[in-house]
């Protein structure tokens, strides 16, 4: 399930861009001018997985016999044979060329047979329902994925019965993701591309991985070159339904060495096969929704200290430091600044964590702008850019794109800074939803920059 956690959006000195949940529009017709991701970041190009095949394989059994409940799932579980998927409910004017994008990347680097039909059945129904109307029936939820229901009235007839849980099913036969018809086109995207992937392959999300969407912190947007080769895996013709863990675990080392050759070897990171603390998750989650930054604050030190004291150098401490310098409070900038650095240093020795760490030189661009130091926000958004173009992130790019134009601003650069300007209307509107949200972080932007 993608979660929508409540998150104000002003920049501060620790208060950055909103990674998590951007601002959705007031209804259906600002997508109709909004660009689709193909228009705005041409062909794909993911980040081909850097992880180790035998930290990958470690992955792929937590990713797929475990629920983000800590419930344990017996028996590997999947489609058999081609996948057809159909789109329902109120669908919003983008979602096909969305939709056919996404399949077309499965068809090609997940090697899966899927299509979209119009009619008829399918066994993957994705249906476009209000969020108001979602949250109503699972709050906290964007968009979220079921077994053996294709539609919302089903689901809402029966919302407990026992053929919805995941851990009874050996052969998926159907499956409904339940997707925002009133979202911005980046938030509508990113739940295309995480619960139809949940509905063909593992279903938990884990904090300890960076480069996959299949983590709670919601940096990644879209599938990464690490979950188009688990998707693959996850369809190999050795694995089949009915497994148990041990031997899935037996035949992963030979189906990685054939699919992912260049993941041969260690590259020096220890495996951690430990399951993350439930202390710490709930920590982490009670900052990301609380509605005081003073809670969000406590809580963030709350898992960062259980971070610390789980001894962790890996994506739970960076996330853990990220969120106390978000909430920090307004004297405590200089320890935000420091936390912030830790981060992007960890990020930065992680595999796949460009683009986690491309959010986190976000914040630390935010704060050199209002520190004056223009030639450090240039640097600091440049290194940033890629990823967040990679990752096919408009929120995050034109974030980015702003705060340069800051900087080039005060450095003289007018011409080249009002261009740039103009150049990020369009990221902006596909991730923040509105021309009015584009100028709402136009101005969020310039407000920090210091004259």
């Amino acid at each position: 399930m993608r979660v929508a956690f409540a998150f104000g959006c002003l920049l501060s000195l620790v208060a950055c861009s909103a990674p998590i949940a951007p601002r959705a529009p007031a209804d259906l017709s600002v997508q109709s001018r909004a660009i689709s991701s193909a228009a705005l970041f041409g062909p794909p190009r993911p980040l081909a997985p850097e992880r180790s095949n035998a930290q990958i394989a470690q992955d792929i059994l937590a990713l797929g016999f475990r629920l983000e409940s800590g419930r344990e799932i017996p028996v590997f579980s999947r489609f058999e044979g081609p996948v057809t998927l159909r789109l329902t409910g109120q669908i919003p004017p983008l979602a096909v060329i969305e939709t056919e994008r996404l399949l077309a990347r499965m068809r090609t680097e997940a090697r899966l047979d899927i299509r979209r039909v119009t009619t008829g059945p399918a066994q993957i129904v994705v249906e476009f329902v209000p969020q108001s109307t979602m949250q109503r029936l699972v709050p906290g939820a964007s968009c979220f994925v079921l077994p053996n229901v294709s539609s919302w009235d089903a689901f809402r007839a029966a919302p407990r019965a026992r053929a919805l849980d995941w851990v009874e099913v050996v052969q998926r036969e159907k499956a409904l993701v339940i997707a925002p018809a009133d979202s911005t086109v980046q938030e509508m995207r990113d739940c295309l591309h995480e619960e139809v992937a949940q509905a063909l392959g593992p279903l938990n999300d884990l904090y300890r991985i960076g480069e996959t969407v299949w983590n709670d912190d919601n940096f990644q947007t879209s599938l990464t070159g690490f979950d188009m080769l688990v998707l693959r895996v996850w369809h190999h013709p050795a694995l089949q339904p009915g497994m148990r863990r041990d031997e899935v675990a037996a035949r992963l080392p030979a189906i990685l060495a054939e699919l992912n050759p260049r993941g041969a070897g260690n590259n020096g990171l220890p495996l951690d096969p430990t399951p993350t603390p439930r202390a710490w998750v709930d920590a982490i989650e009670g900052a990301l929704s609380a509605s005081h930054r003073r809670t969000s604050f406590r809580r963030a030190q709350s898992a960062l200290s259980i971070a610390a004291a789980q001894g962790w150098q890996d994506e739970r401490l960076a996330f853990s430091l990220f969120l106390a310098a978000r909430f920090a409070p307004p004297g405590q900038g200089i320890a935000a600044l420091d936390a912030l650095a830790q981060a992007s240093a960890l990020y930065g020795a992680r595999p796949g964590g460009a683009v986690p760490r491309a959010h986190v030189n976000l914040h630390l661009a935010a704060q050199a702008l209002g520190a004056g130091q223009n030639a450090l926000v240039l640097r600091l958004t440049q290194s940033a850019i890629e990823p967040a173009q990679r990752s096919e992130n408009g929120a995050l790019l034109a974030s980015l794109m702003l705060l340069r134009a800051e900087a080039l601003e005060g450095m003289g650069q007018l011409a080249e800074a009002e261009s740039l300007r103009r150049d990020a209307v369009p990221f902006a509107i596909f991730g923040f939803g509105s021309q009015q949200a584009a100028d709402d972080r136009r101005s969020e932007i310039a407000a920090l920059r210091s004259d």
